[in-house]
């Protein structure tokens, strides 16, 4: 056995499931842009069972195969054998960061990027930078000098947030009470999209939730999780059930609005199995973990909801639709709203490039893959592009900018709020 390899042993189990039958190959998004076997899931799967027999060693060359890899889950909703892909990737990502040494540059860009994203407190320094670099987005000849990391950082830079807007600590029910709900604000949503938490407490709220927002809490651990770093995604892990597990009160759900973050927070119990002190709360922590829209959709409406005329277009998170098998619940709130016709997509399934720090760390093809969706969003001819992720938000964004008069892009919950404020 190759020691570099030693931690994906007790995995073998699941990677036996896997028969080669390339049923994921269509839907798996670096597959279809490189077209090699290697960038599929059942090749990267061939790799991590090598690296486990010791056939071959950790390199550039297979980190550079997982590099690849979105992390989308599109191969676990295609695999007709059930094959778990999340768990094979994610400890082979952590496996390649504590034994393969990359590049300088990349050390650091990728040491900056965790130095800066899971901290509120340190990406509110960016605020007024931002400024500037929407500015300097004007000029394309200006960013064209730009190194492509950098460029690509300018085009993907979300709006300056309007004040410290957010989810209260406490948004009482209205009506009879249903639920009590405890609201993930997150470290990049609360700074950037706070305006989404107000309104995810708005909703909650008029649906007869009481929505409890911890102020204690930071991140939940799903960027470290996915780009490999486990041991931070399981520090922050900790603290955050320790911030709801303070509450004077348990909530009965705890409700997220980034598709991203709450598929690893419905996995803390399996993050945190080896740990004595921790795997109780964690277990118990994420059985209560909801998307938004889970939690509304099993809530039968009682607020009035304003007509709204426009041909919207849901695009599925990844995270959402394939890690959780989030998909009806979305397009049924959707369809409480009176006047929206709601238009498919082309390639639902194939996701946007966004994919947690995909898009900052593989610019090209993640670029590729948000002109892939733009075009589909063009050839939709829709009013609005609405959707779960803030990820997919900034990127399908960017993606749309060169367009012009582009569709606006926005989350689903804020739809629903506009809808349900009108009336």
């Amino acid at each position: 056995m190759n020691p570099e390899f030693a931690t994906l042993a007790p995995l073998e189990p699941l990677m036996d499931k896997c028969v080669h039958c390339g049923f994921c190959l269509a839907t798996c998004p670096s597959y279809l842009l490189l077209g090699q076997e290697m960038a599929s899931p059942r090749g990267r799967i061939y790799l991590m069972r090598a690296g486990v027999e010791g056939r071959v060693e950790m390199s550039a060359t297979v980190a550079g195969h997982f590099d690849t890899c979105l992390g989308c889950m599109a191969c676990e909703t295609a695999c007709p054998s059930g094959v778990r892909y999340a768990p094979l990737v994610e400890h082979t990502r952590a496996a390649i960061e504590r034994h393969h040494e990359r590049p300088w540059t990349d050390r650091a860009f990728r040491g900056l990027l965790f130095r800066l994203l899971p901290y509120p407190a340190r990406l509110r320094l960016l605020v007024l930078p931002l400024a500037g670099a929407h500015i300097l987005r004007r000029f394309e000849w200006l960013t064209a000098l730009l190194p492509l990391r950098l460029r690509n950082l300018l085009t993907l830079a979300p709006d300056i947030p309007a004040g410290r807007a957010g989810a209260p600590e406490f948004t009482p029910a209205r009506g009879t009470k249903r639920l009590t709900a405890g609201l993930l604000t997150g470290c990049v949503q609360s700074v950037f999209f706070g305006s989404v938490n107000a309104a995810t407490a708005r909703v909650l709220a008029a649906e007869g939730c009481d929505v409890v927002a911890p102020a204690g809490q930071g991140c939940c651990g799903a960027l470290a999780l996915h780009a490999g770093r486990d041991d931070d995604a399981r520090a922050f892990a900790r603290q955050l059930i320790a911030a709801f597990d303070a509450l004077p009160h348990p909530v009965d759900q705890i409700v997220v609005n980034a598709a991203g973050c709450g598929s690893s927070m419905k996995m803390y119990g399996e993050l945190l199995a080896d740990d004595p002190l921790w795997a109780g709360r964690a277990a118990r922590f994420a059985a209560k973990v909801r998307d938004v829209t889970e939690t509304l959709a099993h809530l039968p409406p009682q607020a009035p909801r304003e007509p709204i005329a426009a041909r919207v277009a849901y695009h599925d998170a990844c995270h959402l639709a394939h890690a959780q098998g989030v998909r009806a619940e979305p397009r049924a709130l959707l369809q409480t709203i009176p006047g929206l016709t709601l238009v498919p997509l082309a390639e639902p399934d194939i996701c946007c490039g966004s994919a947690g720090i995909f898009n900052l760390v593989q610019p090209e093809m993640a670029g590729e893959l948000g002109r892939r969706k733009a075009g589909h969003v063009a050839e939709a001819g829709v009013d609005l592009v609405v959707t779960s992720n803030p990820g997919c938000i900034l990127q399908i964004r960017a993606a749309l900018r060169p367009n012009g008069e582009a569709p606006r892009v926005i989350h689903i919950i804020e739809l629903l709020d506009r809808a349900i404020r009108s009336g």
